[in-house]
C-alpha cells in the first residue's frame, strides 16, 4: 500500500526516484522552489529544459536530476485569477500527469512541492484540496508509487496539509 508523507524540508535534500519542480512555462528557472532547484542541479539541468522547448500549464516534463533526486519532473501550475480560467483544474491536471509520468518511469517515490501557491498566488488551502485529492486518487488505482512525499518548505502549508491527511 503506497505511503504518504508530510514533511517540512527543502525538496532539493530529499532521496527520492522524483522530485516535482513548480516550474514556469519556458523551464529555464525562477524564484521559489523553480530557482532553488535550478542552483542545485547545475547548469546542466538549464540546458537540458532548453531543449525541452517549455512546458504549458497542465503538463509536465521530465529531465535527468543531475544534483539532486534521480529525476526531475517539471509542471507548471496555473497563475491564480480568481478561478476564471479554469484554474482548479489545470492544477489538478498537474498533479496527474506528474503522477503519469513516475509511474510511466517506474519510479516508486516522489516528492511535490506547493504548486502554485507562492508567486503565483493560487490560495493555499484550495491548492491544498486539490493536491490531496488527486493524490488519493491516482493511488487508489495505480500502486507502483510505494512513497509520495508533499514537501512544504513553510510553516503554513505544512499545517494546512496537515490538516488535510
Amino acid at each position: 500500500m503506497p505511503v504518504i508523507e508530510l514533511i517540512q524540508a527543502d525538496i532539493t535534500q530529499l532521496n527520492v526516484d522524483a522530485i516535482v519542480n513548480a516550474a514556469n512555462t519556458s523551464l529555464r528557472g525562477g524564484g521559489g522552489v523553480d530557482g532553488a532547484i535550478h542552483r542545485a542541479a547545475g547548469y546542466h539541468l538549464l540546458e537540458e529544459c532548453i531543449a525541452l522547448g517549455g512546458c504549458k500549464t497542465g503538463e509536465a516534463r521530465i529531465t535527468k536530476g543531475y544534483n539532486l533526486a534521480r529525476f526531475i519532473i517539471h509542471t507548471v501550475g496555473p497563475v491564480w485569477n480568481g478561478g476564471k480560467n479554469n484554474e482548479a483544474d489545470l492544477l489538478a491536471s498537474c498533479y496527474r500527469n506528474c503522477l503519469l509520468l513516475a509511474t510511466q518511469n517506474s519510479f516508486t517515490s516522489i516528492a511535490f512541492p506547493n504548486i502554485s501557491t507562492g508567486v503565483y498566488g493560487f490560495p493555499k488551502e484550495f491548492a491544498a484540496d486539490i493536491a490531496v485529492r488527486e493524490v488519493r486518487s491516482f493511488l487508489n488505482t495505480n500502486n507502483f508509487i510505494r512513497r509520495l512525499l508533499f514537501c512544504c518548505f513553510d510553516t503554513e502549508n505544512y499545517s494546512i496539509y496537515k490538516k488535510r491527511l
